[in-house]
């Protein structure tokens, strides 16, 4: 019975230190996943993916990726572009409403493929 408390804990564990909550530098919604911290920046209708690794600059030149939204119950699939050392961008994002979710897919550099989840709140 305590190895399977254990086990159970482990897991929990695991799962809530996948993704969690990080400290906005740019005012947005910030996260962390796969060590690496992710901060989503949307204003009117645009929205900027900040990524950085243990506070320093990821190269994001080469990366690739996209946001899924989900508001309400509409689903929206919009590319991210490299506009900046550390910063995918993309323009003409729909209007977000409270308890909308976002999944950022990114693919850095490296092949290193990271799944975000953001909550607008």
């Amino acid at each position: 019975m305590n190895k399977l408390i254990m086990a159970f804990m482990l897991a929990a564990t695991t799962l809530v230190s996948h993704a969690h909550e990080a400290t906005p530098k740019h005012g947005g919604i910030a996260k962390t996943a796969e060590d690496l911290q992710f901060e989503l920046v949307v204003q009117q209708q645009d929205a900027t993916l900040y990524v950085e690794d243990h506070d320093e600059p990821v190269d994001t030149a080469m990366a690739k990726g996209k946001l899924t939204i989900l508001n309400g119950s509409k689903k929206t699939e919009v590319e991210l572009h490299p506009t900046g050392i550390n910063q995918l961008e993309v323009k003409n994002v729909p209007q977000l409403k409270r308890g909308a979710k976002i999944i950022a897919h990114i693919t850095l550099a490296n092949d290193k493929a990271v799944h975000v989840r953001f909550s607008i709140k």
